[in-house]
């Protein structure tokens, strides 16, 4: 008995002293989870599969932003209102939160996010939490907190927990010295913002927790998205959003970047369903964990001249904004997307008309559009 004492006794100082920041409670020995850090080199985790019948239990963390809603709403169609978790820091829309389950996490706090996790019988993730380009380079400790030290919580839980996690990257994973007509899925990746850095190390820690510990990690590079139902973020794209907002009500549009900065585009609803059919592919079919996806590439200058068709009083004016036009310059004009396309069958359905008509059907109804038309 006093072997046994002096064993739990010191447990109890190891936990204790832990300084992980985790907030490790003191527990009996035999309940203590395995993270990823302690398993053996050849332990192997598989995320779960389904039959037919059966439905995955989602979490989006981030979920208040720009695509969180817009999953949370076609993964509820597909796998029922209650299977899909909505979370985020800040507090939701009335038409959010009635539209199903909506709950608080914070991605810093480990303990809590893992509870959720668990609770919830959580067995896909999509990681949405991030600060954008330009907000970032406003608030770079926040960016690094955000960005990497949260993916570092979500790749421990969801390697922890055999969860098939989802974590998107962007155009801003690449830099000036990649190529950028077109760029392929594979090449130089040297960003100079903290978010296209933070996309980078994202990228390469789900590859590697993959083959090291066997998590189903999947990752699309997303091209500027594109919404209606979502205010501009902080984005080097949201040009490309605010002018139908500005086009509406003012008819007056000053773009922050030179007329002709060349960029790929996305329209949400292409975005969802790319993000949808990547997370059901068969794990067999795909040749890496991180793909570019594409749809449309185009410069201010052409998307004004689109828009101008529906409103052809709109006024453009541009006075470039030095650190989005630089941001700009160090991305992307096309991304190479053969490879999304030829292993799980990506297909888009929106180019630059489409978009347009679609933006103005959403936007314009009550509105100096519906006037014009």
């Amino acid at each position: 008995m006093a072997i046994i004492k002096h064993l739990s006794r010191a447990v109890s100082q190891v936990l204790q002293s832990s300084g992980c920041g985790c907030g490790v409670s003191i527990v009996p020995v035999r309940c203590i989870g395995v993270s990823p850090r302690q398993v053996a080199s050849d332990a192997g985790f598989h995320s779960v599969t389904f039959a037919e019948t059966d439905h995955p239990r989602v979490l989006i963390t981030g979920g208040l932003g720009q695509l969180g809603v817009g999953l949370a709403k076609l993964l509820r169609k597909r796998f029922g209102k209650n299977n899909v978790i909505l979370s985020d820091i800040r507090k939701p829309a009335d038409n959010v939160f009635y539209s199903g389950p909506f709950i608080y996490a914070d991605i810093l706090d480990y303990k809590n996010l893992r509870e959720i996790v668990v609770n919830n019988r959580i067995s896909w993730l999509f990681h949405y939490s991030a600060l954008l380009s330009a907000v970032g380079e406003a608030n770079v400790p926040l960016a690094r907190a955000v960005n990497i030290t949260g993916l570092h919580n979500v790749l421990d839980i969801a390697a922890e927990h055999n969860l098939r996690l989802f974590v998107p990257s962007t155009i801003g994973a690449f830099g000036p010295t990649s190529p950028r007509n077109p760029t392929p899925d594979l090449c130089i990746q040297r960003p100079r913002t903290i978010y296209g850095v933070s996309k980078v190390h994202a990228e390469l820690m789900g590859e590697y927790y993959h083959y090291r510990y066997g998590l189903d990690f999947r990752c699309l590079r997303y091209p500027g998205i594109i919404s209606a139902d979502s205010q501009p973020g902080g984005g080097t794209t949201d040009y490309a959003v605010q002018i139908f907002h500005d086009a509406i009500k003012t008819g007056k549009f000053q773009c922050n970047l030179k007329p002709d900065t060349r960029l790929p585009m996305m329209y949400i609803d292409d975005c969802l369903k790319a993000t949808l059919e990547v997370m059901e592919a068969p794990a067999e079919a795909l040749s890496m964990r991180t793909y570019n996806i594409s749809a449309m590439s185009f410069t201010p200058e052409e998307l004004a001249q689109e828009v101008q068709k529906h409103i052809p009083e709109l006024e453009v004016t541009y006075n470039v904004d030095k650190v989005r036009q630089a941001i700009a310059d160090s991305w992307p004009m096309n991304f190479d997307d053969r490879n999304a396309r030829r292993d799980w069958g990506w297909k888009h359905d929106y180019d630059l008309p489409e978009l347009v008509t679609t933006m103005f059907s959403f936007l314009g109804s009550d509105s100096r559009i519906a006037q014009a038309n």
